[in-house]
């Protein structure tokens, strides 16, 4: 078939045409036209402004970026822009012998990244001319007679490495998570880049719904969105009814309502404003001294505190933390975080565990309130007490911030241990109280028993204090423990009151 551009392949009666029939497409429309630098209506340059705030790029765009609500049919353009792609693709003279095109689809998970594989399977089903090119199907995709594979691919860096790419659909990419990488969606998108430059119309789409003002989506935001000097990267950020007038309005201002914060993100496109990083990169790595430690060995007449975070084996790691305070320096010390992933027998951990307690000498150890009560019933077989943080895990991380801030924490070259700090999230609740903890689909089990055994360190006791409810800043806590504190310089001056013997229950 004679090569058409997109708009008229979108259009063909016996192409794409079933899936993209009415006006309600138009706004996609106007931003393929741009994307792909064809003609445009003043109509659809109006619209189209309105969508990337700029005039359309004078040539075909090497990365299209859709920052666009939910429901507003991203992934079906997707899948279009896979199809076509791979259709009209001739790789005769554009790939070595043997050589064959990548179509790559990434997302959040397999499930996710399906989503577009799946649409476009359907046109390969149904459409003579697509079908006409299957070679064979495969466990992740199917193989085209072109020359090109379409094939979802792991979201990781490494499974792109070495493959010429012809179209990459980074899909929910403001959600990527791996516990390998603090920044899975930069990493994977410095290693697509490469793969494409041996292909002339290699094309990068980004689609997503915005989150935190953090990561590639929003890097590509802010130096892409509104801006006319860089023609090889369009960004459109448009809410889920501007692309797809079949919404009810009313029920999208019922969750505006019920929900500002999320809603906005949801349907407005609009990056959330009261969700955070906690600690960034740069701040962690210049508490790591020596890249090559990884564990401190015990030392004579040192006094260790340890902290630890229990699982029940099926899902979730557990981890345990032994630090100390160096009276010299007043510098806090990591010195061993031990880790074991699920599955694992929870009677095996806490043995092990109970053994690495007595070579450092703690007899102690601090843990998560809300196991209940079997890790204090199998460490104490072992001879090791387990005392429940009276702390909650979220009031933790908020109390180590200042730790963290002024330098006094020295921690372990700990890949993962990095990577979940700074994949911790600050909210700020409708109140203005702020809560610490990862984001959906993280883990955080090293950095929680970290920063326990750090702030135990801190504080010189097992921080085992009568809370009272929340001042100004969202911090209160008994004289005794905020004068310590103070003293230490681990927190700022705040609301401080004497508490008698009932006001614990307060929290």
């Amino acid at each position: 078939m004679k090569r058409l551009n997109i708009i008229e392949a979108m259009d063909h009666p016996k192409l794409f045409g079933p899936w993209f029939q009415g006006p309600t497409w138009d706004g996609w429309r106007a931003i393929l036209r741009a994307a792909y630098c064809l003609p445009m209506s003043d109509a659809e340059i109006a619209f189209f402004r309105t969508v990337a705030e700029r005039d359309p790029p004078k040539k075909r765009v090497k990365e299209l970026w859709l920052c666009c609500g939910r429901r507003a049919g991203k992934d079906s353009v997707a899948s279009l822009v896979v199809a076509y792609e791979s259709f009209f693709f001739d790789g005769s003279r554009k790939l070595r012998r043997g050589e064959r095109a990548l179509v790559a689809c990434f997302g959040c998970d397999k499930d996710q990244a399906k989503i577009e594989l799946d649409y476009a399977k359907s046109y390969f089903d149904d459409l003579a001319p697509l079908k006409a090119l299957v070679r064979r199907e495969t466990m992740t995709g199917f193989e085209l007679t072109n020359s090109c594979d379409i094939s979802i691919v792991t979201n990781n860096d490494r499974s792109v490495r070495g493959r010429p790419i012809l179209t990459a659909v980074l899909d929910e990419c403001s959600r990527y998570r791996d516990a390998d990488s603090a920044t899975p969606d930069v990493e994977l998108y410095r290693a697509v880049k490469p793969g494409m430059k041996t292909i002339p119309e290699s094309l990068l789409l980004g689609i997503s719904t915005p989150y935190r003002k953090s990561g590639i989506l929003y890097d590509k935001f802010k130096a892409n969105f509104g801006h006319d000097d860089d023609d090889d990267v369009l960004f459109i950020k448009a809410p889920s009814i501007a692309l797809n007038p079949t919404l009810n309005q009313a029920e999208i201002d019922k969750e505006l309502a019920d929900d500002p914060e999320g809603a906005r993100a949801e349907w407005l496109a609009e990056f959330r404003s009261d969700i955070s990083a906690f600690i960034d990169r740069d701040m962690i790595a210049r508490c790591i001294p020596d890249p090559s430690r990884h564990e401190l060995p015990p030392m004579p007449d040192v006094q260790y505190v340890a902290f630890c975070d229990p699982s029940g084996g099926s899902s979730d790691s557990m981890t345990l933390a032994i630090g100390h305070r160096e009276k010299e320096t007043d510098k806090l010390i990591l010195d061993c975080l031990r880790e074991r992933r699920a599955p694992f027998s929870p009677e095996d951990v806490v043995a092990e565990f109970a053994g690495v307690l007595r070579q450092y000498g703690v007899s102690t150890v601090r843990g998560d309130r809300y196991a209940g009560m079997w890790p204090r019933e199998r460490f104490a077989v072992h001879g090791i007490e387990y005392q429940p943080s009276e702390l909650p895990k979220s009031q933790i991380y908020l109390e180590c911030l200042n730790l963290f801030t002024s330098g006094r924490v020295e921690l372990l070259a700990n890949k993962k241990l990095e990577n979940e700090l700074v994949g911790l999230e600050r909210r700020t609740a409708r109140g203005g109280r702020d809560s610490i903890d990862h984001g959906r689909g993280d883990h955080d089990d090293s950095a929680n028993a970290a920063c326990g055994c750090l702030l135990l360190a801190a504080t010189g006791d097992s921080h085992n204090v009568s809370w009272a409810a929340a001042g100004s800043d969202g911090i209160v806590y008994d004289a005794a423990y905020g004068e310590k504190m103070l003293a230490i310089g681990g927190l700022p001056p705040v609301e401080r009151r004497a508490l008698d013997s009932n006001t614990s229950d307060l929290m």
